[in-house]
């Protein structure tokens, strides 16, 4: 496979040429290494072509630098953060082949924390769901609440593993294979339990029903009074129980719950 850029910068090229020069490498003992000409090297270095996949890995290995040295954007860029999703279980999302594996995205938890921070797609957002079905026995809840509560946005963990909940209770009601059955059925266990315990943030039972304002504004396209105004408006009642002003429903957890499935049939 050739790493090549997608209509953004990507100064791999660069890079290299700097990761070689830090090293003391002559561009004839790199050449060496990866098994090309000086005179190729060098159009490399340039941006003139393209490294192989094959070229990164080795370099990586010879050079003993994390892969996040080639990333082309920061840590959590959108093609990162579906790509990851995809790995983890998200398997109706498309992974890009263009896509690196980065340090952000070390284990599902990562993955699932990045999506709910910084995806601007509900679709992306939404993807938690299967992601989580397919890892229910690798995340640990409690240390992932704890990182939410840190940066302040405890809320909307606690407002997808709901919304999962309550995806896999609807889709529950329907026949499913066996092998689905099974792991929805683990998944609705592990997050009625931990979803019971006390959770900073959210309103009593007894005050949850018409709870108001929002702390939390999860959709990147509110940008004004106006659309804030709109999507609070439309913000189900399961949102607003947790603080959280966005259009993405229980609904879209199940079509990507849905989704998931489908690939695998």
């Amino acid at each position: 496979m050739t790493i090549k850029p997608s209509g953004r910068p990507y100064p791999i090229g660069g890079r290299i040429r700097a990761l070689r020069l830090e090293r003391r490498w002559t561009q004839k003992q790199l050449a060496r290494l990866l098994g090309i000409s000086q005179n190729y090297l060098s159009e490399l270095e340039r941006g003139q072509g393209f490294f192989t996949a094959d070229h990164l890995l080795l370099i990586l290995k010879t050079f003993n630098v994390p892969i996040d040295y080639f990333s082309s954007g920061p840590p959590g860029t959108q093609d990162q953060i579906q790509s990851a999703l995809a790995r983890f279980g998200a398997t109706h999302l498309r992974e890009s082949p263009e896509t690196l594996p980065t340090q952000a995205f070390r284990d599902v938890a990562d993955a699932v924390r990045e999506a709910l921070v910084g995806a601007e797609s509900s679709r992306q957002v939404a993807a938690v769901a299967p992601v989580i079905v397919e890892n229910i026995n690798r995340v640990n809840f409690k240390k992932l609440q704890s990182q939410f509560l840190e940066i302040g946005l405890g809320q909307r963990l606690g407002w997808a593993l709901e919304n999962t909940l309550e995806a896999l209770q609807q889709e529950l009601s329907r026949a499913l294979p066996q092998e689905w059955m099974l792991k929805y059925r683990r998944a609705e266990v592990v997050l009625k339990a931990f979803l019971s315990l006390p959770w900073p943030g959210k309103a009593p039972a007894r005050l949850r029903k018409g709870v108001p304002g929002s702390t939390d504004i999860l959709d990147q396209d509110i940008a004004s009074q106006k659309s804030l105004a709109e999507a609070c408006a439309e913000s189900s009642e399961l949102s607003k129980q947790w603080g959280i002003t966005t259009r993405i429903r229980k609904e879209d957890f199940v079509q990507a719950l849905r989704g998931a499935r489908e690939t695998h049939a």
